[in-house]
């Protein structure tokens, strides 16, 4: 089942010479996204960049979250993944979807035009009030136990 999204094109590059997002299978739980840029752009290791997808979305939902994700073969064939762990675009931005990748890896990196260097997938969002207490009202076995606490194996 689909959900439509409305999706601008805001570089002229994307639809003409550079695909637009895609599943690359019908399993595929992500959309790839493109870098949408003229020229070869080269991360060097230890690098960071920002790389334009050519796209905005409206998610009119508050209810969604577009979650950007490293795609796993460029993680670890190159090094190269979403800098922040994974990007939040929250359902009221409207500008163009920027990726951050960073190089961890021990070469520079030729980011390409057209290249899929990220996916974009949509999850639900469940917004909270925060309820401040000076103590919870249930206990846990494991309580404030963190950072291996619960052993290795």
């Amino acid at each position: 089942m689909f959900r439509r999204i409305e999706t601008r094109v805001v570089n002229p590059l994307l639809g003409d010479k550079i695909e637009l997002p895609s599943y690359a299978t019908e399993g595929s739980a992500a959309l790839d996204l493109r870098a949408c840029i003229e020229q070869a752009v080269t991360l060097p290791p230890g690098g960071r960049t920002l790389v334009k997808t050519g796209i905005a979305i409206n998610m009119m939902d508050p209810g969604l979250v577009a979650i950007v994700a490293s795609r796993s073969g460029l993680s670890l064939k190159h090094g190269v993944r979403v800098a922040q762990g994974i990007g939040v675009i929250d359902a009221d931005y409207h500008g163009e979807i920027g990726v951050i990748l960073a190089n961890d890896g021990t070469e520079p990196y030729e980011i390409t035009p057209g290249e899929r260097i990220a996916q974009l997938m949509f999850q639900p969002v469940i917004q909270v009030a925060m309820h401040l207490v000076d103590e919870f009202s249930t206990e846990t076995g494991r309580g404030v136990g963190g950072f291996g606490s619960t052993g290795k194996s």
